[in-house]
């Protein structure tokens, strides 16, 4: 029986730990615990979670003052932009005169102004054009649609803990054909990291799951030990959980370790069909990295370095997880193609 200490009794020690990195194909399957029946309670659960009908959309620094930023969220077009006190502004994508994209548009402080006939619109609105509820959380920027959420809507998003000083952050953003709840499945299936990541992730064990019922926010959890790899044989051994704050989201924090309290937050936001009537979902992953060594000072000064690498970390995991969750649409879909229509006799 190894008697390696686990993770939160080395958070007093190097960060970094060496490890046997072992085979692949020699890790112990972990399909038996990956139990379907358990991934679709826990799924369900989180489906009926308030969510205030916010929707994140962009990353916080992606809204700029020089020019505005158009997306789609549930097939609605929205823009979204920053006035000169940098105040966050967000309000329907097209302009109320004849259509025209207002991402196109320029920028006059809380104003935008219509390239096809200088219309202007903004944050004070008008019977014809009414910006939309938003939010910026520093990290992250949400919209909020009641015609969309269509649930009791709240005065902010519903936010899992994140640390006190998010200055270390990375956000990504890509996209996918499924359904938000399709990106949502793939991260409550925490057995898949070792064996679909086994370049970022090791000795991933599962120490705590939901029930299959009764499911409550006391007992929703998953908890784990992994270790973060960083070269072949060396990585950061860590606990951590994952918690579904709402429908869209789910959180993965540090709870021992090196960098307790640092988060990855991963946000589902239905697009709307693209151009083949398929769903588009964009994942918006947020990662905020913190830690008590003294040291990691040197990493807040660092940041616009570390950036790009915590970007490509991200898009690496994620053009796999997309590729599964795509698939569990794929089969969803065809499955429900190929089933008889039921008789309403």
């Amino acid at each position: 029986m190894s008697t390696e200490p686990e993770p939160s009794q080395r958070s007093g020690r190097s960060p970094l730990q060496r490890f046997s990195a072992g085979q692949w194909a020699q890790q112990k399957p972990t399909y038996r615990d990956a139990d379907p029946a358990l991934i679709g309670a826990v799924l369900r659960w989180s489906q009926l979670q308030p969510s205030g009908n916010w929707y994140v959309f962009a990353a916080s620094r992606s809204i700029r003052r020089d020019r505005p930023y158009g997306t789609t969220v549930g097939g609605v077009e929205i823009v979204a932009w920053r006035d000169g006190d940098n105040t966050l502004h967000v309000g329907p994508g097209a302009c109320p005169h004849l259509g025209a994209d207002l991402a196109t548009a320029r920028v006059d402080d809380a104003t935008l102004i219509c390239r096809w006939h200088g219309m202007r619109v903004g944050a004070n609105g008008s019977t014809r054009w009414c910006p939309f509820p938003s939010h910026d959380d520093g990290v992250l920027a949400w919209v909020r649609l009641d015609a969309l959420g269509e649930q009791t809507p709240t005065d902010a998003p519903i936010l899992g803990a994140r640390p006190a000083d998010c200055t270390v952050h990375a956000v990504t953003r890509l996209i996918g054909v499924c359904e938000p709840a399709d990106i949502i499945a793939n991260r409550l299936d925490p057995w898949h990291g070792a064996w679909f990541h086994p370049y970022s992730f090791a000795r991933l064990h599962v120490t705590r799951t939901p029930p299959r019922t009764g499911i409550t926010a006391d007992n929703h959890r998953f908890v784990l030990a992994v270790t973060f790899r960083v070269a072949r044989g060396l990585g950061a051994p860590v606990e951590a959980e994952f918690t579904s704050p709402d429908p869209r989201t789910i959180v993965m924090r540090i709870v021992s370790g090196e960098g307790v309290g640092s988060v990855v937050e991963t946000h589902a936001t239905p697009l709307g069909p693209g151009h083949d009537g398929l769903p588009r979902t964009a994942v918006v992953e947020a990662v905020v990295a913190d830690s008590e060594r003294p040291g990691f000072r040197y990493a807040r000064r660092a940041t616009p370095l570390l950036r790009p690498l915590m970007n490509y970390a991200m898009r690496r995991l994620w053009r796999d997880d997309l590729a599964y969750a795509e698939r569990r649409y794929h089969l969803r879909r065809s499955k429900s193609s190929t089933r008889p229509p039921q008789s309403h006799s």
